[in-house]
């Protein structure tokens, strides 16, 4: 399994900031090339927690939609003006090319925006995509201390025009999560529900 740590775009981020991660990502694929420390079994990536945030519904950790099912998570915020729709609307393809196997599936977005972010807006805003999606929200430390478990990567862009118009930096990734809460594979911006769902339909 790929670290996610490896490769992770930082969507906003600053030309430097983006040539650091890259000849990090570099080093760590060659050394994984070249055999890593010696030649030691490679270790599961430990990655995520039981999310605890409340739904666009208001319960907690999702009430009983997610109990036994397998997660396809993302983290973005309903202002996002392109990434985090276009990522929304192909996992839920992903999903629904899954046909009734689908039904395994659970699509869940999580805010790295709760100050704009509220309940009712996560409602409004999943219902554009996929009928089973869950979209969670929280206090703040809540959301810092979820995203620190999945490893994402989220700040306050310096671009703003308003006191309530600005734009985030995040990471841009969908994990795929088995239904004990394991991390399975992880897909980045850009790849084609068709590759998403071959990937999941190995694991479900």
């Amino acid at each position: 399994m790929t670290d996610p740590l490896d490769q992770r775009p930082f969507w906003g981020a600053t030309p430097l900031f983006v040539l650091m991660a890259v000849a990090v990502a570099v080093v760590l694929t060659v050394w994984a090339l070249l055999g890593g420390a010696g030649q030691q079994k490679p270790q599961p990536v430990v990655l995520g927690s039981p999310i605890t945030l409340a739904d666009q519904y208001g319960r907690r950790g999702g009430g009983d939609a997610m109990a036994g099912k397998f997660l396809l998570v993302t983290f973005g915020y309903t202002f996002c003006p392109d990434v985090c729709p276009t990522i929304l609307r192909d996992m839920s393809a992903a999903v629904d090319l899954l046909g009734d196997e689908g039904e395994k599936v659970v699509p869940v977005f999580i805010t790295i925006d709760p100050e704009r972010d509220t309940q009712e807006r996560m409602k409004g805003y999943a219902a554009h995509f996929h009928p089973r999606l869950l979209a969670f929200t929280g206090a703040p430390e809540e959301i810092a201390a979820t995203a620190g478990d999945f490893r994402i990567y989220y700040a306050r862009s310096q671009v703003e025009t308003g006191m309530d118009d600005y734009l985030m930096d995040h990471t841009a990734l969908v994990f795929l999560m088995a239904p004990d809460g394991s991390y399975i594979a992880n897909f980045f911006y850009g790849t084609t529900p068709e590759n998403m769902m071959m990937v999941m339909e190995q694991h479900l």
